[in-house]
This record gives structure tokens, C-alpha cells and sequence, in this order.
């Protein structure tokens, strides 16, 4: 068998988010060097690179685009950031790895889904529940038929107390719009999102209607330092072609327990999600089921010598790039889930419910200029 080419990544911006990435690349995804980093943290980043090895460090992410010897950059900065430095790249003929959500509004995220196609780049989104072994089940059982025709789906995710900076993890840059746009929605919101999208084969989205929400207390200085001015709590409810609908649920903070998972609603089946679980009728009796993913896992991955290309959003990217599987479209699916996102936040504000047309016609640049 032919090996698979050395695919040679940069990465823009070491701080928590990269270092995390950095860590998967280094510690589990064959086929992959870092060849280069930079970010405008001089100790941090001489730091970095020390610890894994990283020769070349630039504190101008200009240098190392202008590297010829790269074939992917990989964008770790925060959200406003996103748009301009990934198109910069692909302008600068490397395929893009971008950490969520896709930038910090829709028009951003739009102008780097059509700056990939016009520069022929490739551009993958971190969208980590897509690639998890449930997600990957509740593929194969609906793909089986065992949901029969799908009608409904339902995003959650929970936090109690779990807001960036304010509850005593992160920094402030995640509650200022300057930096992140958004909130719990554009933060932990795109995770979930995503994942239903995927499950749903992403539609065509009609209508979105939501609301936002910013209610539970916080320490005073820590609100006054950060400037926060994000949501906490977002809902919303989208229609789409052909029938679907989605509601959303998605807390960093609320006086609640816990939320259900996320569950999809079929006319044979349905199925919830953390643990996965089967909701169906058998012989006229109602049956719940569980599934044995981890022997299933295993087993899939002995038999299928592709099935390691789909561990992780990066074992992914970095396989598609060596032409051993296609990418999955995740810039797409990422774009509707800055348009939902986006849309929520519009409804809210509007007091109604919006088309995508109106988000679009409505939705303003956050890009940091360069």
C-alpha cells in the first residue's frame, strides 16, 4: 500500500484553543507536521513551540502564510478573527482548518464559504459532535430506516454555571462581542446545532424565530472587567423545506438541574442522545433500547481500515487532505448554524420570525481588519 503523504500545517494563534489542537495533532493524527506557528504572544509562543517542537515561529501570521512549503494552516484565534485570517490563507493557496463557530456573523462566514470556491481551497470547520461515536450510530440507524421519515429534531446543551471568565474559567475575550460575537449560541450552541444539521442531511432553512437571554447573576467586577454583553440562554424554533422543524435550547447559565440530550423524531423510531437511546414500538409494545458502542466502535474499526479517518474533526481533515477520504461538508453545515445562530439573534431583536433572506440582508461584518 502507498503511504499517505505528509500533509505540513501551520497554526495561527497558540493559546488555549490551539494548544488544544496542537495536542491532538502531536498525540494522536498520523500523517500530519507541524512545521510552523504564530501568534502575537512572544513568550507564549516561544514557549509552545519548545514544547512541541515546532521550528519556525513568526509573530506576524502574514510570515508564515508567505511559506510555500505549507499545505494547510489551521486557524486558532478567536471568533472576529476567523474571516479574515482564514480567507488571507486561502488567498495565499492553503486549505483551511478553522476552530468554531465559523466566524462571528453570517456575511463573515458567508464570505469564507465562497472565498473557498473561488480559490478551490479546502475548508474544514471544527465540529466535533459530528465525528463522536454517537452521531456516528445515529447516522447508520437512520440511513437504515430505523427512524422511518424524520419530521422533527431538537438541539440541547446545558451549563448551570459555566460562562467564560465570570464563572472562573477562560478568558474575558469569550463575553465581548468585540472578540466572539456571541454567547452560549456561538460558543457551545454550534456543537449541537451542527450535529442535528448533519443528522438531518442539512436543509434548507425557511424560517427562524428565537429568543435571548442574559438573567442570572454574576460577580460584579468580573462583569464590569470582561464587559459582558453576550447571551447566556438562546431558544429558538426553525422551520425548514419539506416540513423539519428544530428547536433549540442553549445554556452557559440557568437555575435548572439538567436539560434532556438532544433527540431526533421519526414515524418509526426516535433517539436521544447522552447516553444514545432507541425509542421505538416493537410487536405493539413500546420499547426503549441502549446500544454497546464502544465494542461497536472497535469492531468497526478492524474491518474498515477508512473508519480511523473519522476519530476526530482533525484525523479527518488531515485524511481528506491526503485524498484518502472526501471532506464532509462541515463549512456548509457551520454556515447554517451561523445562520440560525445569527437569525436567533435577529428574531429576538425584531420580535418575530425571520427568513434567511433577512439575515443575510441584515447581517454586519465583525471581522477584525488586519
Amino acid at each position: 500500500m502507498k503511504k499517505a503523504k505528509t500533509i505540513r500545517v501551520g497554526i495561527i494563534g497558540v493559546g488555549q484553543i490551539g494548544k488544544s489542537h496542537l495536542r491532538t495533532y502531536t498525540g494522536k493524527v498520523p500523517g500530519v507536521e507541524i512545521v510552523a506557528a504564530a501568534d502575537v504572544n512572544a513568550e507564549e509562543l516561544a514557549r509552545v513551540a519548545g514544547e512541541f517542537s515546532i521550528p519556525h515561529t513568526y509573530a506576524d501570521f502574514r510570515e508564515l502564510l508567505a511559506r510555500d512549503d505549507l499545505d494547510a494552516v489551521d486557524v486558532c484565534l478567536h471568533n472576529n478573527f476567523h474571516a479574515p485570517v482564514s480567507i488571507a490563507a486561502m488567498k495565499a493557496g492553503k486549505h483551511v482548518y478553522c476552530e468554531k463557530p465559523m466566524a462571528g456573523s453570517y456575511t463573515d462566514a458567508l464570505a469564507m464559504a465562497k472565498a473557498a470556491k473561488k480559490t478551490g481551497r479546502k475548508l474544514s470547520i471544527q465540529l466535533s459532535q459530528i465525528f463522536s461515536k454517537e452521531t456516528k450510530a445515529a447516522r447508520r440507524l437512520i440511513k437504515a430506516g430505523k427512524l422511518g421519515r424524520l419530521y422533527h429534531a431538537r438541539s440541547t446543551g446545558f451549563r448551570r454555571r459555566g460562562r467564560p471568565f465570570v464563572d472562573g474559567y477562560g478568558t474575558k475575550a469569550f463575553v465581548n462581542k468585540a472578540t466572539s460575537s456571541g454567547g452560549a449560541l456561538y460558543d457551545m450552541g454550534v456543537y449541537h446545532i451542527s450535529r442535528m444539521l448533519h443528522l438531518l442531511d442539512s436543509p434548507q432553512i425557511t424560517r427562524i424565530s428565537g429568543k435571548i437571554y442574559q438573567e442570572t447573576g454574576m460577580d460584579k467586577a468580573r462583569r464590569k472587567e470582561s464587559g459582558y454583553n453576550v447571551e447566556e440562554l438562546g431558544t429558538g424554533f426553525i422551520k425548514f423545506e419539506g416540513g423539519l422543524t428544530l428547536d433549540i435550547i442553549e445554556s452557559w447559565a440557568v437555575h435548572m438541574g439538567s436539560f434532556e440530550g438532544s433527540s431526533l423524531f421519526g414515524s418509526e423510531g426516535g433517539l436521544r442522545f447522552d447516553p444514545l437511546t432507541y425509542y421505538t414500538t416493537f410487536a405493539d409494545i413500546e420499547m426503549n433500547s441502549t446500544f454497546e458502542l464502544d465494542q461497536t466502535d472497535w469492531r468497526w474499526h478492524q474491518l474498515d481500515p477508512d473508519q480511523s479517518c473519522y476519530d476526530s474533526p482533525q484525523h479527518h481533515w488531515i485524511a481528506a487532505l491526503q485524498g484518502r477520504v472526501p471532506l464532509l461538508p462541515t463549512d456548509e453545515i457551520a454556515l447554517k448554524t451561523m445562520l440560525i445562530s445569527e437569525g436567533i439573534v435577529l428574531s429576538d431583536r425584531l420580535g418575530r420570525e425571520v427568513t434567511p433572506d433577512e439575515v443575510e440582508e441584515h447581517s454586519v461584518s465583525t471581522a477584525v481588519k488586519l
